[in-house]
């Protein structure tokens, strides 16, 4: 069974212009390679300053690519990049919307930019508000609406001329969880339609885990690639933290003692280890008075992140 791609990104390199005479090219993103599916959620998940935007912005033919290839629906964004915009829909993380305008009259004026007219335009207007369930509020100034309003607002522009692939930069930024939550049922609800692929951004552990697929992205390079399911997987058991006064000389005994590998993260000696119930006891009668505090987990997309990079997302 052929499998339709809706994005395919091989080996993409961007570097930006140096920012000085004299100065180096500073690299955002280093031979990535991913492809989407269509009809899923794919996230792109990293820190600030992992890569995302650039990333985003080369799939929004914002940019094109220093060296390396992307397509979308098999049209590439150097050749086909105005085919290619008439089947996006795209939410930056900066809201686009104009507050002095009502919700309908920045749908209308967004359908505007598509050259849609008349009555059809007037039909797909109706369509998009009652999916976002907008249509009670479709009169209502913009700069009155909730944070996650605004956002369905967006959502709705996007969507209007029926695009076939959906970008999102950081979609929950700024929205509170119950905003959030209600992003993502409407997100879940155009994949169950079937009638949009959708790509977005993240930083944030619990979003990138409603992904259907993911790619971890970090200083420009992708480390990891798979389902939120087969990347935590990969951990292959818990993860157990211990505290202690000075964590270096410690995890070495560690390591000689148990045949594990420590790592030593805030000032914390993290292991990972099957069976972490049986391994702390062990470690507390081994090191007698050395141990503050000891806590085990179930192995998370960040403790994927931390295994591949050495840090958390976050720092």
């Amino acid at each position: 069974m052929t499998v339709s791609l809706a994005v395919e990104v091989e080996n993409l390199s961007y570097s930006y212009p140096p920012a000085r005479r004299g100065a180096d090219p500073r690299t955002a993103l280093r031979g990535v390679s991913f492809s989407v599916r269509a009809g899923e959620i794919f996230g792109l998940l990293g820190p600030n300053g992992g890569g995302k935007t650039t990333l985003f912005k080369l799939l929004c033919t914002l940019l094109l690519p220093t060296s390396g290839r992307a397509k979308i629906n098999s049209l590439d964004t150097r050749a086909s990049a105005n085919e290619i915009r008439r089947q996006l829909g795209v939410a930056f993380q900066s809201p686009s919307l104009d507050k002095k305008l009502s919700v309908e009259e920045n749908v209308l004026h967004h359908g505007h930019l598509y050259g849609l007219r008349g009555n059809e335009l007037k039909r797909r207007i109706q369509t998009v508000l009652e999916r976002f369930r907008l249509q009670d509020r479709s009169k209502e100034i913009v700069e009155t609406l909730s944070g996650g309003m605004c956002r369905r607002v967006e959502l709705a522009k996007a969507m209007l001329h029926r695009p076939r692939v959906l970008l999102l930069d950081e979609p929950s930024t700024g929205l509170d969880p119950g905003a959030r939550r209600d992003l993502w049922d409407h997100l879940k609800m155009l994949r169950e339609a079937g009638d949009v692929t959708v790509l977005l951004t993240t930083h944030l552990m619990e979003e990138a885990a409603e992904c259907d697929r993911l790619a971890l992205l970090h200083l420009g390079q992708v480390v990891a690639l798979g389902t939120p399911g087969e990347l935590v997987s990969q951990i292959g058991g818990d993860v157990v933290t211990v505290r202690v006064g000075n964590p270096q000389p410690l995890a070495g005994e560690i390591r000689n003692r148990f045949g594990v590998t420590p790592a030593i993260l805030d000032g914390s000696i993290r292991i990972e280890c099957r069976e972490g119930h049986k391994f702390i006891p062990q470690l507390v009668e081994s090191f007698p008075g050395q141990i503050q505090s000891i806590s085990m987990g179930k192995p998370t997309l960040e403790d994927v992140f931390i295994q591949r990079t050495g840090h958390r997302i976050d720092e």
